[in-house]
Formats: structure tokens, C-alpha cells, sequence
């Protein structure tokens, strides 16, 4: 693993740049003042799985490149974190500072240090290989909630048909010994997002096109699923209002009652995941197809 090489394209990311945009529709002024989109860098091939740092840097993938790169915060620059990182995807940090990440290369879930170092925490389900974990959520108590859907890879070696029985919502819990399904009855779940005091969960069904909210119980079942919007997602986050961000063409966001509050426009063919992050948690950082943008808000994140 090459640390901290920050390739000559990426580091045209020193200079953002500007440009004009769609207007953004901001109905409960969550958008900072004036704010601009922000091209912070491109020239990647696919960029996913947003996760930020206790200390404000975003951590992310170059998934067809089977790389994590990372924004510092302050510098406002990115770097290389790691190479062969198992063809991550997506991605959130414990509370012990491991990057938790969906690691599709061998539809396996993995833990990495600070250091690159990786350890395999799930590698199949009774046997059988997972379709390919795609997106995450780390609960406080340190349970991991992650999608299955099947999406076909040209660099799988195994056999690329469905091996489980379905696309599901799985669980597992603090003492990665129980490992089970929580919802069955998906279409296609792919972005997840929790809130930070770990009571409710959302879930995007991208195959049906809807979102669902869930209530969680103490020992990580799920229960009381519900109808929280006529939208599915690639990937998801939360600010400190309970309003949830929604990713595909550009970034949706919605109450907590489900209402639509504001859509952010991203001149890119598909936004695939979002979150909040820097030092203040106030800049929204965006995953866009071979690039990555900020935009500055008034709300905060909460991880």
C-alpha cells in the first residue's frame, strides 16, 4: 500500500472550482448564505462512499480504481489513503476511528485501521457468498447495518448469479457473533443512513423507489417500517435537524416528516453519495461520478 501520495490530478483539487449551476431550492434555508457548489477535484472513475473523520477529513472511493482517497478538511486537499482497498464502496468510521467498509471484491465486510491494515469481519451468510454489500451504517453501540443488492462486477472471479435468496438488510451486532437478516422484503436496498442516538434507521429501496424508516430495537431487530418518502437513493446522511439527504440526480433532502425541503442540482450524470463533513461538520461533500464537490450549509452533521 502506497500512503499519502497524492497524485498530480488530484492535486488540482487545491484550486476548486466554481461554476454556474441550476439554482439550488432551499425551502428551510439549510444552505449557507451565497453559497456555491464546489469542485474540489476530478479525473477519478467512480467516486463513492463518503465517511468523515472524528477530526473532519472525508474519506471516500475511487471504487473502479480500487483505491480510498481522503479530503483533508483543512488543506482542502486529496491524497491517496489507500491502494487495493478490496474494491470498497461504501464506507463509515466506529467509534474507535476503523474504517468500516463494504468491501466488494470478495462481497465481504471490512474493518481498516488507521494505518491501511484490514481485517475480513463477515465473508458470507450461512455458507453462502453475499451479493455484494454496498452501503453502511455503524450504530452507537457498534452494530453494522448494511444493503445486499446484486449489482454484477467485471473483476468478480466467483460465479456472478445471485447466491443468496434474495437482496436483504443485515445486522451485525457489537459482539460480531450474531449476524442476521433484518428486513426481507426489499426490492433493491442500497443507501442507509441511522440517527446518532440509534433509534430510528432509514433505508432506500433504489428498486422500488422508495425510502423507509425503521424503528430499532435493543437487540438490533427492526421493527414498525414505514413510508418515509417516494424516492429511493444510492447513498444517504442526516444533519443535527433529523433531515435527511437523498443522492441520484443531484441531492434531495427532506424533513423528518418526510416533506421535501430543498434539492441541490450537480452538473454530473449521477450523485451517488453525500455527507457532512469538515472540521465544523458544515460542508456538504458530494460524491459525483469521476469527481467530488462542497457546499457550504447552515446545518451541521452528526457523525
Amino acid at each position: 500500500m502506497k500512503k499519502n501520495i497524492t497524485l498530480f490530478f488530484v492535486l488540482l483539487g487545491c484550486f476548486t472550482t466554481l461554476f454556474a449551476q441550476e439554482p439550488i431550492e432551499d425551502k428551510k434555508k439549510i444552505v449557507a448564505k451565497n453559497a456555491k457548489l464546489t469542485k474540489v477535484a476530478d479525473g477519478f472513475s467512480f467516486t463513492e462512499g463518503p465517511a468523515v473523520h472524528r477530526n473532519g477529513d472525508v474519506y471516500f472511493t475511487d471504487q473502479p480504481n480500487n483505491r480510498i482517497m481522503r479530503w483533508s478538511a483543512t488543506r482542502n486537499e486529496v491524497s491517496v489513503f489507500m491502494e487495493d482497498a478490496g474494491r470498497s464502496n461504501g464506507m463509515f468510521f466506529d467509534r474507535r476511528g476503523n474504517l468500516i467498509t463494504c468491501a466488494d471484491l470478495e462481497n465481504q465486510l471490512w474493518s481498516i485501521d488507521d494505518k491501511g491494515n484490514h481485517t475480513v469481519l463477515i465473508e458470507n451468510f450461512k455458507g453462502k457468498l453475499l451479493n455484494g454489500p454496498n452501503d453502511l451504517w455503524v450504530a452507537p453501540n457498534g452494530g453494522i447495518y448494511f444493503t445486499d443488492p446484486l449489482y454484477k462486477r467485471p473483476y468478480w472471479t466467483r460465479n456472478p448469479e445471485m447466491q443468496q435468496d434474495g437482496e436483504h438488510l443485515y445486522y451485525l451486532a457489537p459482539d460480531r457473533l450474531q449476524f442476521f437478516r433484518v428486513d426481507e422484503n426489499l426490492v433493491k436496498p442500497n443507501g442507509i443512513i441511522g440517527t446518532p442516538d440509534g433509534k430510528k434507521l432509514y433505508v432506500a429501496d433504489i428498486g422500488a423507489n422508495k425510502t423507509y424508516v425503521y424503528d430499532i430495537e435493543e437487540d438490533g431487530y427492526l421493527k414498525n417500517r414505514r413510508l418515509f418518502c417516494e424516492m429511493g437513493s444510492d447513498g444517504m446522511t442526516i444533519d443535527f435537524r433529523g433531515n435527511v439527504y437523498l443522492t441520484g440526480k443531484g441531492v434531495t433532502v427532506f424533513s423528518p416528516n418526510g416533506e421535501k425541503i430543498a434539492h441541490i442540482p450537480v452538473p454530473e450524470n449521477w450523485t451517488a453519495n453525500v455527507v457532512l463533513g469538515g472540521t465544523d461538520r458544515k460542508t456538504l461533500f458530494i460524491t459525483a461520478m469521476g469527481a467530488v464537490y462542497t457546499l457550504n450549509m447552515k446545518v451541521r452533521g452528526v457523525y
